[in-house]
């Protein structure tokens, strides 16, 4: 594939022979020169981050991995427990694998493993996911939903910046990829 069309969360194959996942991938287009596709991968084997910058339409390798449905079930220890539900297979995934996206992870929460030769490698959140805000700044009457954004605490630990209208209790819908907030959930 062209380094363009990289996304978070492809695996891909190095000039090294070995699997990187994809944590982050950008393109910058300048005014003048040459565009270019920054991309920032974590080696399988070791977990070691690496950052390349490829022209955007040089080849990269992609590596042929198998996307499986999975169910998440719970934590143990620093490995993550996950259920195939359509053999009740369970794998275990190390913490370090999942990097920032272990916050997000609920019960029984649907999630795309990436395997590998049989060994998971990356996983795929669902894009959004409903969580209730536990800590927030009180409304303030006659504040409308202008430009201004507050900090709100999640029922998972994260911090999200929330519209001024709404407080503590309420469910919101948070996107996976950047933390960002979305919407009211609709429950």
């Amino acid at each position: 594939m062209i380094a363009s069309d990289v996304r978070k969360g492809n695996v891909l194959e190095g000039e090294d022979g070995k699997l990187y996942t994809v944590l982050k991938a950008e393109t910058y287009r300048p005014g003048k020169g040459t565009p270019t596709a920054t991309i920032e991968m974590r080696r399988i084997s070791d977990g070691v981050k690496v950052v390349e910058t490829y022209k955007t339409t040089d080849q990269v390798e992609r590596a042929f991995v198998e996307e499986v449905n999975h169910n998440f079930l719970y934590k143990d220890g620093d490995l993550y427990v996950f259920m195939n539900p359509t053999n009740y297979e369970q794998v275990m995934v190390p913490g370090g694998m999942l990097g920032d996206a272990t916050p997000y992870l609920g019960e029984n929460m649907n999630c795309i493993l990436m395997m590998f030769d049989g060994k998971p490698v990356s996983i795929e959140l669902p894009q959004r996911v409903t969580l209730e805000i536990v800590e927030t700044e009180p409304v303030v009457k006659g504040q409308t939903a202008s430009g201004s954004y507050k900090p709100a605490k999640m029922s998972n630990g994260i911090r999200v910046m929330v519209p001024p209208h709404i407080g503590t209790g309420t469910r919101i819908i948070v996107s996976t990829e950047d933390g960002s907030y979305v919407e009211r959930a609709k429950d």
